[in-house]
Parts: C-alpha cells; sequence; structure tokens
C-alpha cells in the first residue's frame, strides 16, 4: 500500500518571519482519491499547496511526491506533478496544439513521444476539436480544459488544481467537474476550491485548515454522516415544559427555539420522532410540525473555521 500513498506531507510547518502560517500539518494522499482542500482566506491552504509543489520551502517537516523528497531531489519530485494555478498559465496568442507541444517539451517528453502526448492530453480534456484554435479566443471553461490539459500531458502521478472552476458557467463547471472525477481514477488529485458543493460532487475526501492547522480530514462517507440530523424542530399549539421533553427515550435536551417551537437535540444514529408524536398527541399538545434538521457542509465549514483549532479538532 505504500507505493500507492502518492503524496506524503509530514509534520509541516511554514513561517513567514515570526508568523506561522503552516503548524504540524500532516497527510497522505493516495492514488485514486480525490483529496478537497478547503479553508477560509489567510488559512494557510495556498501556502501549503506552494509548499507540495515545490515553489515554496518548508521551514520544516517533509514533502514526498511518490516516495521522492521534494527537497532533496527536487527535479526527480516535480517530474511526478501537475499544477494548474487558479490563473491558468496559457500563452494567449498561441494554437491550443502548439502550447500543449511547447508544454510537452518543457515537461521532457522525448520529441517522438511529444505528438501522442497531445493526442492523448485533448482527448482526456475534450479538446479535440479545438486544437488550431487560438487559446485567446476560447471561453473561459475550454481555457480551464487547456489548463488541466498542460498539467497532465507528462501523465504525472499527483495532479493539483487550484480553484478549477471559478468564473465557469454551470455547464462547464459540470463538465470540469467530471474530468476531474476521471483524473482521480488514475492519479493522486488535490483539489482546492471554495465551492463546498464542489466537494460533495468530486471528491472522496476532505479536510479543513484554519489558522495553519488541519481541523478536519474525513471521507465523504463520514463528513455526510457528520451532516445527519441530530435534532428535531417540533412545533406545538399548546407546547409542555421544556423538561416534558427531555423525560422521552432518545432525547438528549431541549430548548424553545419560539413560542410555539421547541429544538430537540438527539443522538445521530436514533431519532425519538415517533415517540415524540404518540406523547404529543396523547397528551393534547397540538402537534402541528416535526421537522428533522439537517446540516449542510457549509453548517460544519462554519463551525470550525469560526472556532479555535483544538476544539474544532476534538470536536
Amino acid at each position: 500500500m505504500a507505493m500507492d500513498r502518492l503524496i506524503s506531507v509530514s509534520n509541516l510547518y511554514r513561517y513567514y518571519g515570526t508568523t506561522c502560517a503552516v503548524k504540524d500539518v500532516s497527510f497522505d494522499v493516495r492514488r485514486g482519491e480525490v483529496l478537497g482542500f478547503l479553508g477560509p482566506n489567510g488559512a494557510g491552504k495556498s501556502t501549503t499547496m506552494q509548499v507540495i509543489t515545490g515553489n515554496l520551502a518548508p521551514s520544516a517537516g517533509r514533502v514526498a511526491i511518490n516516495g521522492i523528497d521534494i527537497l532533496e531531489h527536487p527535479k526527480a519530485a516535480k517530474a511526478a506533478l501537475g499544477y494548474l494555478p487558479e490563473q491558468p498559465p496559457v500563452y494567449r496568442e498561441f494554437t491550443v496544439d502548439e502550447y500543449l507541444r511547447f508544454c510537452a517539451r518543457l515537461n521532457r517528453i522525448a520529441r517522438p513521444h511529444v505528438a501522442a502526448a497531445v493526442t492523448r492530453a485533448k482527448e482526456r480534456c475534450g479538446l479535440e476539436q479545438v486544437g488550431r484554435r487560438l487559446i485567446g479566443n476560447l471561453s473561459k471553461g475550454y481555457q480551464q480544459r487547456v489548463g488541466i490539459a498542460q498539467a497532465i500531458i507528462h501523465q504525472p502521478d499527483v495532479v493539483i488544481l487550484d480553484e478549477p472552476t471559478v468564473g465557469l458557467d454551470p455547464i462547464q463547471i459540470r463538465e470540469i467537474r467530471a474530468l476531474i472525477r476521471e483524473l482521480g481514477k488514475e492519479h493522486s488529485v488535490i483539489l482546492s476550491t471554495h465551492i463546498l458543493p464542489e466537494v460533495q460532487a468530486t471528491c472522496s475526501r476532505v479536510q479543513i485548515i484554519n489558522r495553519g492547522e488541519l481541523v478536519l480530514a474525513d471521507s465523504i462517507e463520514g463528513l455526510t454522516r457528520r451532516m445527519q440530523s441530530s435534532s428535531l424542530l417540533i412545533g406545538l399549539r399548546a407546547p409542555p415544559p421544556v423538561e416534558a421533553l427531555t423525560d422521552i427515550a432518545g432525547v438528549q435536551c431541549a430548548e424553545a427555539a419560539d413560542a410555539e417551537h421547541i429544538r430537540v437535540h438527539h443522538d445521530p444514529q436514533y431519532s425519538p420522532a415517533e415517540l415524540i408524536a404518540e406523547r404529543a398527541v396523547r397528551e393534547g399538545w397540538g402537534l402541528f410540525e416535526l421537522t428533522p434538521e439537517r446540516r449542510t457542509l457549509e453548517d460544519i465549514f462554519v463551525d470550525i473555521t469560526t472556532t479555535e483549532p483544538e476544539e474544532a479538532a476534538a470536536a
């Protein structure tokens, strides 16, 4: 399994003067995984990405790409990397074919194999019909595709994409997300994004960085469990004292939401909704609403990034 660990980040620190931008960050990404990397502005996300891609040296810690230390053997490690910055590094005055041939040579693809590499990248990114067009005349969505094509033209083990769908229309976003999922089948992919639904649509794992520290690392399945309802909003015409609800099996605590609503908190694995409904009917509380409250990814993100890192990690 160690051979499938294509990205390994261990105890990473990065200081700017006396300011610690990244503090003791460690994680792995295996082949076939798409990791969603989230964080508010100033959290250390971009700094971490720059260190992983070799554009910034760590103050301490280790980054290995396919087992190769990026400080000890930078050329070999970077050869296994494909990177799409937030602003695609494309030359607008080149045609797509000219630019991809140029990128192939930059990545030291042997001249006899350049044409095949360009054709393969165009096919994977849906660029077959625009090879002879100037990049500057393409839509933003197609320019993003060209940016992804340059990142994968040398078939790297690791692909890092920074905000790949910013500024695209809904159809273009759907197409780029499908492409990212496809890339995830053969590569390790890190997707840096502020668009929370994008993580759920494309990623197999997610991690959130806040104030330089990783405060959440979970699978999408685990994140879904976090989002499952653990509270009920109950509407009652004649609400009883809150204590009457805490006596019901499965209810952890209850609080008044307004004059006619009570919010009940319970174990996510067990909902006392049926018992509450039976009790409300039996005692004439005038039940008119019983709604499970579902947390969104945005709720989780805001909760985690507005608390201290130590508190969030313990949540």
